[in-house]
């Protein structure tokens, strides 16, 4: 006999959940006329479950003593694994009911700190909104080396990424177990402080700004773009005066008005609309920046994932607008 059939005809046909909560009853209780009260039950009836038990698997699972009932070696071992169970049915339960109500559940999302003002912040607000209980983890990731985040997406840790998609992103897009959907397509714009002398000026070149103190993120996409339209006018690409990633960092800067940058339109929205930092009328080489929302193929998405997503795609319609208002 093999031990699959061995599992059919032993145990597969013969244990049941509810003998399994009744072993756990006993064993709390510590005698099984207590558990059949607890249980709402007659003790015949839960003595019989245990029997019931102890010839499935064919060991005796608990010792009657002086001082009540307890588990074996072999009910210990038991229990252990029956606690597991039930609990994993229990947050299963607990997923069902997410499943089930679209206005309740947990959304998992992986997203740069870039993205998370300009893109993610406005989908959470009206989602949160929509679904007050819903419930949303955000892990800021460093999608320029997007496999270590994705590896976190397929080992399903997060619902769905956002990302901005670079050189590197190709095979990511053509990858069998993902789906890549653009959500738009962003633009550079050069920033500064409302306060900034730069900021008052009806006209400017890119020439006037070549000893202006830069911050950008070194050897960046944004890097790469200033410094092919500098030497599209024949000129060098400026010394930076500060070298980071940060996004909060940049924007304290600039609303000094000492500094210039040059920052995607999605991640400023929420700046310009409080009119701390002004966009000057200095054209960039027009090279659209695609950001991606990626999600597992052949995953089941929870009601509240499906409605982010939805959001999403009529929020990234926003950031377009900002060129246009702000010039």
């Amino acid at each position: 006999m093999n031990s699959e059939t061995s599992w059919e005809s032993r145990i597969g046909r013969r244990l049941r959940l509810r003998d399994l909560h009744f072993l756990i009853a006993v064993v709390r209780a510590g005698s099984m006329v207590k558990a059949a009260t607890y249980l709402g039950v007659s003790q015949p009836v839960v003595s019989e479950a245990i029997a019931d038990l102890e010839n499935a698997v064919g060991v005796r699972l608990l010792d009657r003593g002086p001082r009540g009932v307890e588990p074996t070696l072999y009910g210990q071992a038991l229990l252990s694994r029956s606690q597991i169970a039930f609990d994993e049915l229990r947050q299963g339960i607990r997923d069902i009911e997410f499943l089930a109500d679209p206005t309740t559940g947990e959304v998992r999302i992986g997203c740069p700190e870039t993205l998370a003002a300009g893109v993610l912040s406005p989908i959470i607000e009206e989602l949160s909104r929509r679904s007050p209980r819903v419930h949303f983890q955000v892990a800021l990731v460093n999608t320029r080396n997007p496999r270590l985040e994705f590896s976190e997406l397929r080992e399903r840790k997060l619902d769905v990424v956002l990302a901005r998609v670079v050189e590197t992103f190709g095979e990511f897009e053509c990858a069998e177990d993902l789906d890549v959907e653009n959500l738009l397509d962003d633009h550079l714009l050069v920033v500064t402080g409302v306060t900034s002398p730069w900021a008052s000026r009806r006209g400017i070149n890119l020439a006037e700004l070549a000893d202006a103190p830069w911050i950008l993120p070194a050897n960046s996409w944004n890097w790469f773009r200033v410094e092919e339209a500098f030497g599209a006018i024949g000129k060098n690409m400026p010394k930076l005066t500060v070298d980071t990633v940060s996004v909060a960092l940049r924007q304290q800067l600039l609303a000094t008005g000492r500094f210039v940058a040059a920052i995607p339109a999605s991640t400023l929205r929420s700046n310009i609309q409080e009119g701390l930092l002004k966009v000057l009328p200095v054209a960039l080489p027009n090279k659209p920046w695609p950001v991606a929302m990626i999600t597992l193929k052949n995953r089941i998405l929870s009601p509240a994932v499906q409605q982010f997503i939805e959001l999403a795609r009529i929020s990234a319609r926003a950031p377009a607008q900002i060129r246009k208002k702000t010039f």
